[in-house]
């Protein structure tokens, strides 16, 4: 079928997870970020399907456990470009979930919302529930029109400028998405434009996503104790191109008056006494400093010096993500929940072994986030090419095994879901270096 940007009836058909759409050009998979908004079609990024598999199972979770409420929940896709978030939202969970869903879809750009809803008129829901409203207009101005349980932000670089109407929009319990694709300011390697939007200065190295991820994490906690509100972190990753957090918020003026106690700093190659501050505050785990780690977190107020290049921060010192929310995100109920079923005579035109390509990703999406839960609430994240050049003992030991080894010593570990290998433990440095040395190959 040809294409056409006014004409979505003579669209492209595609599918992602469970749930189809017509777009204007076939999409680019296996691109790692978005073509530019101005290309003039209709904004698909494929790059971001996993962040959108995660918040089908994130939103389950939350319907799940009760956070949400028992009554319908106002659910907002705030740049929605093609709408296909808020479709899997209320395609792909169960019709008794989705039938208290009340999802709108928010765009500048009233064309997508065109083929938005035409592909949702066409291909509706698998079982007949949900409700989509699209609304042409800016998210600061529609998120403020209604109290919302479920608010989405995903836009083109920074969510900055979305963030304080977002959280001035939420029900008294509800939960925020968050993207951010401005990586080279989180991460440290655009300074002033860091300062300039977050506040923050970021190490550039093997941890620099984390940091990145904890200085959005700071700065939301900051937008909302302005509002007498509390954030629980959900859910944080590092995906390819962009950084994402998923997050609780409350009201609970207490506890915004203790802000501080969440935030603090992210030292380099620290000295011992700071070592022995991390320890004292509860921020890292007993040592006996027969071996100084590589980082360590120190509370907010450590007197630093904030242009020692070792420091990173201010940023969330608390944990990155809740053990419940990620241990529900399994590969085995990913799949129950996105994964495609091949059917004959499919009206995309997959063949099975498409469907067995877009299963794969909706599996890798996932991966490790469900075994990491057990640690999240650890500091001691380590990637394993950092590990070996500060131990300067050879090639880098496979996470896996220093995981086993640290847990048949007793430790919490887990593989950890960042983008690059790592792991995540409670262990005390020195039983770290230990096992980084017991597995290491001879020379």
């Amino acid at each position: 079928m040809g294409g056409g940007a006014g004409d979505p009836s003579n669209g492209f058909p595609h599918r992602e997870g469970r749930t189809e759409m017509f777009l204007p050009v076939p999409p680019q998979l296996g691109s790692q970020g978005p073509r530019s908004k101005g290309s003039g079609s209709v904004f698909y990024n494929p790059a971001m399907s996993g962040s959108r598999t995660r918040s089908v199972l994130l939103l389950k979770y939350a319907i799940e456990s009760g956070m949400l409420g028992e009554r319908e929940i106002y659910a907002l896709d705030g740049l929605a470009a093609s709408g296909l978030r808020a479709r899997r939202w209320i395609n792909e969970l169960p019709g008794e979930m989705a039938k208290r869903i009340s999802a709108t879809i928010v765009d500048l750009d009233e064309d997508a919302l065109k083929w938005a809803m035409e592909s949702h008129v066409r291909f509706g829901t698998s079982h007949g529930e949900g409700r989509l409203i699209p609304r042409n207009g800016d998210l600061r101005v529609e998120v403020l029109k209604s109290g919302r349980h479920w608010v989405d932000i995903d836009p083109y670089g920074s969510p900055a400028p979305f963030i304080d109407t977002a959280i001035q929009s939420m029900a008294r319990s509800g939960v925020i998405e968050i993207s951010a694709t401005d990586t080279a300011a989180l991460t440290g390697s655009s300074r002033t434009a860091l300062m300039r939007r977050y506040g923050a200065r970021v190490r550039t190295d093997g941890l620099a996503h984390d940091s990145g991820m904890r200085v959005m994490l700071a700065s939301i906690s900051r937008s909302a104790a302005r509002h007498d509100r509390i954030i629980s972190p959900l859910l944080s990753v590092w995906d390819s191109h962009h950084l994402r957090v998923s997050f609780r918020i409350l009201k609970s003026v207490s506890s915004a008056n203790n802000l501080e106690g969440s935030l603090g700093w992210r030292v380099y190659s620290p000295r011992e006494e700071e070592v022995l501050s991390s320890i004292d505050a509860g921020l890292h785990p007993q040592s006996q400093l027969t071996h100084l780690p590589m980082h360590c977190m120190l509370p907010l107020s450590y007197p630093v010096d904030r242009r020692d290049p070792r420091v990173s921060g201010p940023l969330w010192v608390g944990p990155s993500g809740d053990s419940r929310a990620m241990s529900c995100m399994t590969e085995s109920l990913a799949l129950e929940t996105c994964g495609p079923i091949f059917e004959e005579g499919d009206f995309v035109g997959w063949d099975q072994k498409k469907f067995e390509m877009e299963r794969r990703r909706i599996s890798r999406s996932v991966r490790h986030i469900s075994e990491e839960s057990v640690v999240v609430g650890s500091n001691h994240l380590v990637v394993v090419d950092d590990l070996s050049s500060w131990l300067e003992n050879g090639a880098p030991p496979s996470p896996r095994r220093i995981v086993s080894y640290l847990t048949e010593a007793g430790h919490l570990a887990a593989v950890s879901s960042y983008g690059r290998p790592s792991f995540r433990t409670n262990a005390p440095w020195e039983a770290v270096v230990e096992a980084a040395e017991s597995i290491q190959p001879p020379m």
